[in-house]
């Protein structure tokens, strides 16, 4: 199991602001669609529509926030965004109804896909040689985080009363800004040198384009655990409801304890594309086993999901560490947060397709719904080798930091 915080320097506060960060995610991830429709009483179909609104209004602001990242400097670029995204969650409380519940979603929502993107050159300078691998750390340090935020969401959804979700939000928000304090004490990340070309290049590589589109698809299988599977467990099987907090630690446990090991071989692009391939094979074995949960004793259902979500978890470590290595490998170094605000597109599609089609397959459909969303990954992970292969024919990789044109190719 990793440490909670490396050496002291940049990625002591890079770690430590994270973990301040994921406590509030993990709060939002357990309980937000609970809250939502429990609490501020939206119905469920009426959510799923929001957030995919929302996710559709989010998809430009990586590109743009993570151009002005490279531009301008990352450090404040990013503070800036945890700004946005903790008054925007302090928002939900007054989300009663579904236009302010799209907009506060819509503005929590951007504000993170753009952090996400504004994080990449902070990452990249003082992530030591491989980037890849702190950023599998920094998974890890999230799932810390995530886990505590579970445990708090945990109580909040056994009370289940106004107040106790109130509390929720309140401490989902103020996690945010704790963040973005912390940021204070980060070295300023200088601004990337300009290359000649195109200013959009990112936008220019189909075969970038194309690991982003797929990479979104797959990513639609973070929604099971935070929004299929709380709803299924809920309101389709007889499983006691204090497993959607269990649910979320055991992955956060699993992510925590292997996570760097995941991502310590798959150290190139070859190797992210087959271990896309492997996730979604292993994803399409837990939406089978979650459809299974239903109309069977408390004891069984309860069972068939833990199994199905230490499963959907081992597919998750592939699919993130393939993340990691493709985006940054595949991206030139002086436009590293302009690449990660395109492939956060990826994450963008999930956000604004994924709640919707899991609830409208899933759970409106049920059983048979589960094996369409599995075959779904699982064709997604066996395209994805392919389009690695002719990212690497395009020519275009990163060796040492810099971007580097193919020679022709040689037999070795």
């Amino acid at each position: 199991m990793p440490r909670l915080l490396p050496d002291a320097g940049p990625q002591r506060v890079i770690a430590a602001s994270n973990f301040v960060n994921t406590i509030g995610s993990g709060l939002y991830l357990t309980a937000g669609v609970l809250y939502f429709t429990e609490d501020a009483r939206i119905p469920a179909a009426q959510v799923g529509l929001g957030l995919g609104i929302a996710g559709v209004a989010s998809l430009a602001a990586g590109i743009a926030v993570g151009h002005l990242a490279d531009t301008r400097g990352a450090r404040g670029v990013y503070a800036g965004t945890l700004v946005v995204r903790a008054l925007a969650t302090a928002g939900f409380l007054l989300a009663d109804s579904f236009w302010p519940f799209v907009l506060a979603v819509g503005a929590a929502t951007g504000a993170h896909t753009a952090g996400q993107a504004a994080r990449g050159p902070i990452i990249r300078s003082h992530g030591g040689d491989r980037p890849q691998e702190f950023r599998a750390y920094l998974r890890a340090v999230t799932n810390i985080g995530i886990s505590l935020g579970a445990l708090l969401a945990g109580w909040a959804i056994q009370v289940g009363t106004h107040t106790a979700y109130q509390l929720l939000v309140l401490g989902a928000a103020l996690s945010v800004a704790a963040s973005a304090t912390i940021l204070v004490r980060l070295p300023p990340v200088p601004p990337g040198r300009t290359a000649r070309g195109p200013r959009w290049i990112a936008l220019r590589n189909r075969p970038y384009l194309l690991l982003t589109a797929l990479d979104g698809i797959m990513a639609i299988q973070f929604k099971v655990l935070t929004v299929a599977v709380p709803l299924w467990l809920v309101q389709a099987t007889t499983a006691p409801r204090w497993l959607v907090s269990g649910s979320m630690l055991v992955n956060t446990v699993i992510v925590i304890a292997f996570q760097m090991r995941a991502s310590r071989h798959i150290d190139t692009p070859i190797a992210g594309g087959n271990a896309y391939r492997r996730s979604g094979l292993t994803f399409l074995l837990s939406c089978a086993l979650l459809s299974l949960a239903a109309g069977i004793p408390d004891w069984a259902a309860a069972t068939l999901l833990m199994a199905a979500v230490v499963i959907h978890t081992i597919g998750e470590l592939w699919h993130s560490a393939a993340g990691f290595e493709v985006s940054f490998a595949l991206a030139p170094a002086h436009a590293t947060g302009q690449y990660l605000g395109v492939f956060g597109l990826g994450a963008g599609l999930s956000d604004a397709v994924g709640p919707g089609l899991l609830i409208s397959l899933c759970i409106t459909w049920g059983r048979p719904g589960w094996y369409v969303v599995g075959a779904l990954f699982a064709l997604t992970g066996l395209a994805a080798p392919f389009a690695v292969r002719w990212a690497r024919r395009a020519g275009r990789t990163v060796a040492g930091g810099e971007t580097r044109t193919a020679a022709p190719r040689v037999a070795t």
